[in-house]
């Protein structure tokens, strides 16, 4: 029962048999295959050259998987033993299908070179840990097929993936970003941090109550980023806009209006008051120039004009709250 949770569960690779190794490299050629082929198919309609690419590596994956399996039916016939990556204690893990779909193109070129590269070193060390020369000779030839592999992917990109169309891919995932993540955390983080500090501010210099204040904020940051989440989920699907997932959308900008809000909310649970807003004032400048540098940096928006739009903007926004609350 709790066999799962200890590393003890999985065998060493000391206690794996010729055949048993033989055995283990042909399921993990075929595990890298799906994993190829799962990446092909999550980038195909976005990014197709890289996906060519994924499938090409698939295919030879399978190429030798075949190879090793006709190794093994000469020395030790047609069965073939059950032995997994996760029944060895040294091999290395890969990730699952439903982790494989939330991958960037980029981070998907640079997990395959990962898997080759670690698939090397795994066999080199299972290798060097060997006693029996023709294991030893089996492992290191298992080696160099591995080190193949890692080359082959690098040919691959050169093949399919000239650096005119890589640009335009690298630009394709950044829009991606920008439009699923950045524009709407940007949004939620602006209204949160700027549409939150009347009431607060009011309420602080109103009631002289940090604890009050701080009740204000928290119902205000809270349903603040509710609001802006389903909005932001609600309105636009993204099909037609091409702006992703509308559930990433919505949880990119409801979480970053609540935070945006309690940024200067947290400074009211310190029970001095002078000291709680003095700290929330500072919280509150840094924030704007956050929001300037975000729009600055993923927007391109000049920075002066940035700062000018989201600084003055807020310092109104302050003042009026400072205003009404000593009305």
């Amino acid at each position: 029962m709790f066999s799962r949770f200890f590393s003890s569960a999985k065998r060493p690779l000391a206690s794996l048999s010729e055949q048993e190794v033989l055995a283990l490299a042909i399921s993990n050629e075929e595990d890298d295959g799906r994993i190829y082929l799962a990446y092909a198919d999550a980038l195909r309609g976005d990014y197709p050259h890289s996906a060519k690419i994924f499938e090409d590596m698939a295919e030879e994956e399978s190429h030798h998987r075949q190879m090793l399996i006709d190794q093994h039916t000469a020395r030790f016939g047609s069965r073939i033993p059950l032995v997994r990556r996760e029944h060895v204690r040294e091999f290395p893990e890969r990730k699952p299908d439903w982790l494989i779909r939330t991958l960037s193109v980029d981070e998907a070129r640079k997990q395959a070179e990962v898997m080759e590269e670690a698939a090397h070193r795994f066999y080199l060390q299972a290798a060097a840990n060997s006693t029996d020369a023709a294991t030893r000779k089996l492992l290191g030839n298992l080696a160099l097929a591995e080190k193949a592999h890692e080359g082959l992917a690098h040919r691959l990109v050169e093949k399919h993936l000239p650096e005119e169309i890589k640009a335009g891919e690298d630009e394709t995932a950044r829009r991606s970003l920008v439009l699923t993540w950045v524009q709407p955390g940007l949004a939620g983080l602006m209204d949160g941090s700027v549409s939150t500090l009347a009431p607060i501010f009011a309420a602080a210099f109103a009631t002289g109550d940090t604890f009050q204040t701080f009740l204000v904020g928290l119902s205000a940051s809270v349903g603040a980023g509710i609001s802006m989440g389903f909005t932001e989920a609600a309105h636009d699907d993204g099909v037609i806009s091409g702006r992703g997932s509308p559930i990433k959308r919505g949880l990119a900008s409801g979480i970053m209006t609540t935070i945006g809000g309690l940024g200067h909310t947290l400074p009211y649970l310190i029970p001095n008051f002078q000291t709680a807003t003095a700290i929330a004032i500072a919280v509150v400048f840094v924030e704007l120039w956050a929001i300037a540098f975000i729009q600055n940096k993923y927007m391109e928006t000049p920075f002066f004009k940035a700062t000018l739009q989201v600084v003055l903007g807020g310092a109104l926004v302050l003042a009026a709250g400072i205003l009404i609350g000593n009305a």
